[in-house]
């Protein structure tokens, strides 16, 4: 499939507007670099080993790496970082593993300090040997997923079918993510508990309780992978785990997806801020620790533009999600993540009484895809307009999967007739797949035989909307990022940089600043 001329981009408009974004996105960028967060700090300390949580706190279980990070703060402060005090601390008490330093500090025996000279760099340089032990189960874990490819092997066609599972017990979550696998399914996204992007801690342990989704835990991803892992060898291809690498524990989330061989993973430049607003800041700093994360993970990320075509009008606000595009392509190559570990999201939401609505939505997904021909895009079905009329869904469905056969999308997410109705059936999911299979099977190639006219309609528009994301980014280069997202650029939510959940969370980095993480993922995956 051609895809350089088909639209007759510009290219120095399209030159023009990765110049912008790069603009837009370095103050950003720097301001990232100057900070740490409480999760980042907790994200590293679990590289270095720390598991486990205190069970006897009459709140409820509390990680052990909350608990040591917090005491950290309390004691001396995480300007320099959690590590030199930690592992000062390990060496000095003569503990035998982080577990027990957590045990005594829950009990109040341990006071942090932050060591200077010699004891620093003895601090540092163990420090340094116990993150890159688990850099290296993350190394590990990349080559398994490649030799797994290798062996059982990759879906027959792209794009790959994509089904959401979310039943709030693990257990059953298994049992629909194999069954999907076995009807066609190639990735399993498990969607998270309702709420569990605004705990500033990961729960521990295998989960049977969760609300509209199931916790997001090492122990659970451990759990599914090990699943799919089995049916993948079933079903002749290897079927791929998503989960959500977003909210308050974005780097400790994607440190554990490393850990426990995710293949995707959900992380946004802006979702957090603008739809579950958390601080900007806070958001900005734990995105590329995570996504650094990522790029050594070899894990695909999945960003969030379909959201704002929920909140927004899909036509008018059409150029904000390829502005948005644009941003998370320089965050995420600025990250060390490379094109094919880019899933870029858009959304198939315009409004299906409009005329020439689905022109417009193969206008659209033909501009992502030629703005960004080497990522797995990410496409999603529509929800936005589903009514509760299940033919009338099915159809949309339908037309939807037909789009993504034409533009030659990468990851299909499948729409089902009672999407953001109702919680869906199995049979839903079910009909749901059929439809897709159908579709897939009787277009084939179709999209070697599509040319939108030279001069008509899809294309005018598609270069319509390119032109008008470059006039965005001009004003948002004008204005800054922070200021544009809190006049309510993108998805028409209004978020100051100093507001929003976790924003004490955010610490400036001293001079003497240490964390053997960040070293070793800006040293690159062959470390």
């Amino acid at each position: 499939m051609s895809r350089e001329t088909m639209l007759d981009l510009d290219a120095e408009v399209v030159a023009r507007a990765r110049r912008l974004a790069a603009e837009a996105a370095l103050p950003v960028v720097t301001l990232a670099k100057a900070h740490t967060t409480v999760a980042v700090e907790r994200a590293t300390l679990r590289l270095a080993g720390i598991t486990g949580a205190d069970t006897t706190h009459r709140a409820g279980d509390v990680p052990w790496v909350n608990r040591v990070v917090d005491t950290v703060r309390e004691h001396c402060g995480l300007e320099h970082g959690s590590v030199l005090p930690v592992f000062h601390a390990l060496r000095e008490h003569g503990f035998g593993d982080l577990t027990e330093l957590a045990e005594a500090t829950a009990a109040g025996q341990v006071t942090f300090t932050v060591p200077t000279g010699k004891a620093a760099e003895r601090a540092a340089k163990t420090a340094r040997v116990a993150i890159a032990k688990g850099m290296r189960r993350i190394d590990r874990n990349r080559a398994q997923r490649a030799k797994l490819v290798d062996r059982i092997g990759d879906p027959a066609q792209r794009p790959w079918i994509y089904l959401i599972v979310a039943t709030g017990d693990i257990d059953e979550d298994v049992v629909q993510a194999c069954n999907a696998a076995r009807a066609g399914a190639d990735v399993i996204a498990v969607i998270r508990s309702t709420g569990q992007s605004l705990l500033d801690y990961v729960p521990e342990g295998a989960t049977h309780h969760g609300f509209a989704g199931t916790y997001a835990t090492q122990e659970n991803f451990r759990i599914m992978r090990a699943a799919l892992d089995e049916v993948s060898k079933e079903v002749g291809r290897y079927v791929r785990l998503t989960n959500y690498a977003s909210g308050l524990c974005m780097p400790e989330i994607a440190v554990l997806g490393g850990l426990e061989r995710l293949d995707m993973m959900l992380n946004d430049c802006m979702y957090g801020i603008l739809f579950r607003d958390i601080n900007p800041i806070r958001t900005f700093v734990d995105q590329r620790f995570s996504r650094q994360v990522h790029a050594r993970a070899g894990i695909i990320i999945n960003t969030g533009e379909d959201n704002y075509l929920t909140t927004a009008d899909a036509v008018e606000a059409a150029h904000t999600v390829t502005v948005s595009q644009l941003l998370n392509e320089h965050f995420a190559h600025e990250a060390g993540l490379p094109d094919e570990l880019l899933g870029l999201g858009h959304a198939f939401e315009i409004n299906p009484e409009l005329p020439d609505s689905f022109r417009m939505e193969l206008a659209h997904a033909l501009l992502a895809r030629e703005l960004f021909p080497d990522a797995p895009l990410k496409w999603m079905p529509p929800t936005k307009h589903m009514t509760g009329d299940v033919f009338r869904g099915h159809l949309l469905d339908g037309f939807f999967n037909l789009a993504g056969v034409l533009t030659g999308q990468s990851i299909l997410l499948v729409g089902m007739m009672t999407e953001a109705v109702v919680t869906p059936w199995l049979s839903d999911r079910d009909l749901a797949l059929a439809n897709v299979r159908y579709v897939l099977n009787a277009a084939g190639r179709l999209a070697e035989d599509f040319r939108p006219a030279p001069d008509g309609f899809i294309v005018k528009r598609a270069n319509q909307v390119l032109g008008e994301a470059v006039d965005l980014l001009e004003r948002v280069v004008d204005d800054g990022l922070l200021t544009a997202i809190a006049q309510g650029t993108f998805g028409l939510m209004k978020r100051p940089p100093d507001g929003g959940k976790g924003a004490d969370g955010v610490i400036v980095k001293a001079d003497g600043y240490v964390n053997p993480a960040s070293d070793l993922l800006d040293e690159g995956s062959d470390r």
